[in-house]
């Protein structure tokens, strides 16, 4: 276990052997989930710290139509809802659900501010996952007040090519995985892309897209 603690964020900079003995001074255990089992629903309270050892889970949300809206994939070693252990609405802000078979460290959280008391560079990697989920977050809503299909299709586009500096990119997604981080059908999403390679906005074969019209792809976003 405390091989794979070691390339968790939250313990970035601490050696193997010092993970071990901190962990050593608390309390922990490991619960397994198979494939398509619900780990924690939206509302539910956060009640310590949860780090994905194995395998990957998704967060994802369902509106008011039971639209599965997929938020994003938690893969190993990663930690869970990790800025709502603390404060007064720590409750999960999505249903997380493992995408196979996975195992999960949890650590209640009377335990887990000891491991923060008796660690400066566990404390530090905390507050600076804390500020880059806020981040993330913040970018995500961004993300999502985009309305209309093409819109949704243009922020990530020009989010790929800013990200690799050229206006000739690759989906890093296949259609299905994009359609359902968009929250829209598969045949959609194939829709609007044959309808923006048509107006001359991108070119778009299979998974290469080359941005032709970036002014009007940027208009999509108003």
């Amino acid at each position: 276990m405390y091989d794979i603690l070691k390339e968790c964020n939250l313990f970035a900079g601490i050696e193997e052997s010092e993970i071990e003995t901190l962990f050593e001074k608390i309390n922990w255990q490991i619960k397994k989930y198979a494939n398509n089992r619900i780990i924690a629903l939206s509302g539910d309270r956060v009640t310590g710290l949860k780090v994905v050892l194995e395998g990957s889970v998704k967060g994802e949300m369902i509106d008011f139509t039971g639209k599965t809206i997929k938020i994003e994939d938690i893969e190993n070693p990663r930690p869970l809802a990790p800025a709502f252990i603390f404060g007064n609405q720590n409750r999960y802000p999505v249903n997380i659900v493992a995408n196979n078979d996975v195992r999960i460290l949890t650590v209640p959280k009377e335990e887990f501010l000891k491991l923060l008391s008796a660690s400066e560079k566990v404390l530090n990697n905390y507050l600076s996952i804390i500020s880059n989920r806020a981040q993330f977050l913040s970018a995500k809503l961004k993300f999502l007040s985009f309305q209309t299909i093409k819109g949704k299709i243009a922020h990530y586009l020009l989010a790929l090519s800013t990200r690799s500096g050229n206006d000739a990119i690759t989906l890093d997604k296949t259609q299905s995985e994009l359609s359902e981080l968009f929250g829209i059908t598969r045949p959609s999403f194939a829709r609007a892309i044959r309808e923006m390679d048509r107006d001359g906005l991108i070119s778009a074969r299979g998974r290469e897209i080359i941005i032709l019209d970036r002014k009007q792809l940027s208009s999509l976003l108003k």
